[in-house]
């Protein structure tokens, strides 16, 4: 971990406080909030700078000059509430609420770590209003803070930014029929247009069309600007404030990574061979220096340039608690290296075995010799390890964008017809906001497997949105699924060839999406066999049965500290049938 700086808070109040022109002062205070977001996310190890990046300058115009909530506080009433429905730029707004004394400097430099900052919005933490992670949801829950506000006769605008990406989410346009029909004149949206998603083009995945025509004929004021000109944010905003009662919908094209050279699209996609590698994870030292390098020099020459003393930045002592480990690492941004600790001196023990790569390329093996499956996607090829099968077999693959409920229900017609759908996203995603779909499905008496990626309480640094400990119950609920997770890289090959030409009925595979923290070894010739779990370590006394890579390491590791300690002699069993 190199040597860190942060630009202090004192900083930002002598840029805030000065007389320089407003656009000036206001690109300014974007650009030190964006190495702090950077300085952040690279003492986590994980992180969100693309969409960060692209959103600040419409987070400082919002915070530091268009709404009252800076001169309010987060506590009145009558202030203007401002959130973001994206949650992946959360390091941006952190930043931001650093310079109005909201976050402290203690609580960002222990972002995605106990007792600091979640990975996304989370209400319990000062100057957030809403909790976000889950896409989808914001302008819902921008309607009802309006309506509220009208109701209860108090003033305040309501401001949600949202991603172009998450517009693929149907409560989306839910909320846009039912804003308009009520006429929620103090609702306006910010959707950050982009262009990108977790690695690819928006086009690319799912078309928004001609997004501004689309949202006038919802019943929306509408009006477009230069996401990072902040002459031309200001102009829509007064034009918004000079409006009727209908909502307000700006689309701000931005570029993801503004402020870093090579992590700005498009070149930055051009870099990546058609893959955008900043969207999530910690830059590797040298690209964080050069970024660092690059935003600092700017911000010093423009102060200067403007008449103002030089920029002063502020040593971040190294920590003194143990950081989030590899285990605790974005998944598969192609930033972080699987063998380079997300910083400091600790760091967790972990292999090179992801259990999520033997689940990619056993879908590949399977398709050369098997054509009666297709895998369904949603906007996480990358993460779900399905990049392989797409480029191999781009006619059995389907991009189904942020709509899970979407998705499943599209899998549930092609397996009504004879082919069995693979359908992969996150679980906190997949087994929660798509249940109802998947309860249609099974009831039709169809077979889909299931993939829920990123299960379980490991990664814990995106927040709660992203842990998923409720799939299992959500799924084994349900008539006719069988709900699996293997426990190392030969049981994961196992399972999916088992799930897709042998399984009777549905199947949901649990995927752990970090290396594992040791490697599980089967007993020699253990054959995967239906109900039945391994024994791993023997003992007289009692039995742990656990799961997956993680959960089966707590169980090993505890067996061998009671033994270690003489109290008791503890079985381990490997048993991934869950339900």
């Amino acid at each position: 971990m190199p040597a860190l700086h942060l630009i202090p808070k004192s900083e930002l109040d002598r840029i805030r406080s000065s007389d320089v022109d407003r656009n000036a002062r206001l690109g300014l205070l974007a650009d030190t909030c964006r190495v702090n977001a950077l300085v952040a996310v690279k003492r986590a190890g994980s992180g969100h700078l693309g969409s960060s990046f692209s959103a600040l300058d419409l987070v400082v115009h919002l915070l530091y000059e268009e709404l009252n909530v800076a001169e309010l506080g987060f506590e009145d009433p009558g202030r203007d509430v401002f959130f973001s429905s994206k949650g992946h730029d959360v390091p941006a707004l952190y930043a931001a609420l650093l310079g109005l004394g909201v976050v402290s400097r203690e609580q960002l430099l222990r972002l995605r770590r106990l007792g600091g900052l979640d990975g996304h919005p989370d209400v319990g933490i000062a100057g957030i209003e809403a909790s976000s992670g889950s896409l989808g949801m914001g302008i819902s829950k921008g309607r009802g803070i309006a309506w509220a506000k009208r109701h209860l006769d108090r003033g305040g605008l309501v401001v949600v930014m949202t991603g172009d990406g998450e517009l693929q989410e149907g409560q989306n346009w839910e909320a846009l029929q039912a804003s308009a029909q009520e006429r929620l004149g103090s609702l306006w949206i910010v959707v950050d247009r982009n262009e990108l998603q977790s690695d690819k083009r928006t086009e690319e995945i799912l078309s928004l069309g001609d997004l501004e025509a689309k949202m006038r004929a919802f019943g929306w004021q509408v009006a477009s600007c230069d996401g990072h000109d902040h002459r031309d944010i200001g102009a829509a905003f007064a034009e918004f404030r000079a409006g009727g009662d209908a909502p307000k919908a700006l689309i701000a094209h931005t570029i993801k990574g503004r402020g870093v050279s090579f992590m700005e699209h498009p070149a930055a996609l051009a870099a990546g061979d058609g893959t955008y590698r900043w969207h999530a994870g910690a830059p590797d030292d040298e690209s964080f220096a050069r970024a660092y390098d690059e935003l600092v020099a700017r911000i010093d020459a423009r102060l200067r340039e403007l008449g103002l003393d030089g920029l002063v930045v502020e040593p971040v002592e190294a920590l003194e608690d143990a950081p989030a480990g590899s285990l605790e690492a974005e998944p598969a941004s192609g930033i972080a290296t699987r063998d380079r600790p997300a910083g400091g001196d600790v760091v967790k023990n972990v292999t090179d075995e992801y259990v999520v790569d033997a689940y990619g390329d056993a879908l590949v093996e399977l398709a050369a010799t098997n054509d009666g499956f297709v895998v369904l996607d949603a906007d996480l090829a990358s993460d779900c390890r399905v990049r392989a099968f797409e480029l191999a077999y781009p006619d059995r693959f389907v991009e189904c964008g942020i709509a899970e409920q979407d998705m499943v229900s599209t899998a549930a017609g092609i397996a009504r017809h004879g082919l069995l759908p693979v359908v992969n996203s996150f679980a906190s995603f997949l087994a929660s906001r798509a249940n109802e779909q998947i309860y249609n499905q099974v009831s039709e008496g169809s077979k889909v497997v299931y993939a829920l990626h990123y299960a379980g309480l490991i990664p814990a640094g995106p927040g709660k949105s992203h842990q998923s400990l409720r799939d299992v119950s959500l799924l084994a609920a349900l008539p006719n699924v069988t709900v699996v997770q293997p426990g190392n890289a030969e049981q994961t090959r196992a399972l999916v060839r088992w799930a897709v030409e042998e399984a009777e009925e549905n199947v949901a595979i649990r995927l752990a999406i970090g290396p594992s923290p040791r490697r599980i070894e089967q007993p020699p010739g253990e054959k995967l066999r239906s109900g039945r779990g391994t024994e791993l370590r023997d003992g007289d006394d009692a039995i742990l049965l656990a799961y997956g890579p993680v959960m089966l390491h707590e169980a090993l590791t505890a067996s061998e500290l009671l033994a270690e300690r003489g109290d008791l002699a503890v079985a381990v069993a490997n048993m991934p049938w869950l339900n």
